[in-house]
């Protein structure tokens, strides 16, 4: 038992992944990384949760519980940040666990981001279909059924746009990380752009009455779920931390980061502090021009709140923009996974294919996987249920981060170098940090924590019918022990 647990508990050496990365080019800059984490944190989600989340559980007060989810994914930003500049490396999460805790450790949280990656691709790129295909049914183009639906869905038969949306993302990547980031960049651009328009169009809409109350009395709803009061504030932020965790994405691609110590920082945490504004801006500004209860079951309620206070043009020009922007997140979401892919792939805890990088230094196999895997889930199948991995394999990552602050912390300045950047107020932030994940993951449904268990066990059996046996760990050590051997031989 005890050799079992010293295998589980083996850890890499962090030199090993400093050359295994090394084939990386490094190109990214800190406005690369600020609009990657703007252009995944500001995604579809700023359209639609702020009045969703007031609809059904906090009332006005949706603000608040967007600042209670902004503080705790703040906290473990600085996690990430410190962790980032000092182990720049691609996988994020699952490399840094690696390292300080161990092999089986480090493969737990980055099996939970996999179920992050794979199933947000298909979200976007579904949600990017819809809306596109509404902007264009207004004027009077109607997809068949067949190819507007997955399989099973309302007669669907394939979500023919979600599959092209994945399938262009891909090529562009295939491309290199340059390419793809003056795409991102210009998109958000646009995507803020269209946010500030619809700022400046809702404060003339504003109805001061709308605020009142502000924290509306608590009940529970028709579906037992919570409403009003500290209770709903709290149900809010369980919903809505699904936004913040795009920063995730960053750390991923910090190996081809330049200059990491001082871009990882700034990318992590400026990009945090943008999405802050824009989504908390955009809450009040929504809540201030129509009722919270109008918003109730409402798919667009920035496009129906514009319309419905006399700005139709502006609904078209805001909701048009955000469709292009959906590719901003879309973007993110498979540069991260796919480096997350190629990362176990470099280890051997997947198919060593996945971490062979090509003529241009590129994880195009790790990244052909993902899109496939993407284009499986999100065109084929419906795939609903599974949204709520997203949030609870993320927070499991989350928990880990902050966690491994105290075992990197003693490595600093020893086989790690000292960052520039560290987590203040260590080392009291780095246990509230952990404490504001476990509390948002205790807040999800049942279901969540059901499917997370699920995926887990999963994870479980692929380590321990492939991954241990195959992990560069295990050869690493098979190595050591026949060269021993050799050496004593000879003696």
């Amino acid at each position: 038992m005890g050799q079992v647990w010293q295998r589980l508990i083996r850890k890499e050496d962090p030199s090993v992944y400093e050359d295994k990365d090394s084939h990386l080019p490094r190109v990214l800059r800190v406005r690369d990384f600020l609009a990657l984490g703007v252009g995944t944190i500001v995604s579809a989600s700023i359209f639609t949760l702020p009045g969703v989340v007031a609809a059904k559980h906090a009332g006005p007060a949706v603000s608040i519980s967007f600042l209670v989810a902004a503080i705790v994914a703040g906290l473990v930003a600085f996690a990430y940040a410190e962790m980032s500049a000092a182990m720049p490396f691609a996988g994020s999460a699952y490399s840094w666990i690696n390292v300080v805790f161990g092999e089986f450790f480090g493969w737990i949280a980055g099996w939970a981001l996999l179920a992050e990656y794979f199933i947000a691709v298909a979200f976007v790129a579904s949600g990017l279909s819809a809306n596109f295909r509404g902007l264009l049914a207004t004027i009077g183009v109607n997809f068949p059924k067949a190819l507007a639906n997955p399989v099973g869905t309302d007669g669907g038969m394939v979500d023919l746009v979600a599959v092209v949306v994945m399938v262009l993302v891909g090529l562009l990547l295939s491309r290199g990380v340059s390419s793809a980031a003056r795409v991102e960049n210009i998109l958000v651009v646009m995507k803020v752009l269209a946010i500030l328009l619809f700022l400046v169009v809702g404060l003339t809409a504003i109805h001061p009455e709308n605020f009142h109350p502000f924290f509306p009395a608590y009940h529970l709803n028709a579906d037992g779920t919570p409403f009003g009061g500290w209770q709903g504030i709290y149900a809010g932020v369980s919903m809505i931390f699904l936004a913040y965790i795009g920063f995730d994405s960053i750390a991923a691609n910090s190996a081809e980061a330049i200059d990491p110590e001082k871009t990882m920082p700034r990318g992590i945490l400026g990009s945090l502090l943008i999405a802050v504004f824009l989504f908390v801006s955009v809450g009040l500004v929504l809540l201030g021009m129509f009722p919270y209860q109008d918003y109730a079951n409402n798919a667009e309620p920035v496009g129906w709140a514009l319309r419905h206070s006399g700005h139709a043009v502006v609904a078209v020009v805001v909701e048009s923009i955000a469709v292009l922007g959906m590719f901003t997140a879309l973007i993110g979401m498979s540069m991260a996974g796919s480096r997350l892919l190629y990362s176990f792939g470099r280890d051997g805890m997947l198919p060593k294919k996945l971490g062979k990088l090509n003529s241009r230094k590129l994880p195009n196999h790790a990244l052909a996987v993902l899109i496939t895997i993407g284009v499986l889930i999100g065109a084929f199948f419906p795939f609903a249920f599974l949204a709520q991995l997203i949030s609870a394999g993320t927070l499991i990552a989350f928990m880990f981060v902050t966690l491994g602050i105290y075992r990197l912390r003693p490595r600093e300045g020893q086989d790690i170098a000292k960052p520039r950047f560290r987590m203040p107020l260590y080392p009291v932030l780095p246990a509230v940090a952990f404490l504001g994940s476990l509390i948002v993951f205790l807040g999800l449904d049942i279901q969540a924590k059901l499917y997370s268990g699920v995926w887990f066990l999963i994870g479980c059996a692929i380590y321990f019918l492939y991954g241990m046996r195959h992990s560069a760990l295990t050869k690493g050590s098979a190595v050591e022990q026949e060269t021993a051997a050799l050496g004593q031989e000879k003696d």
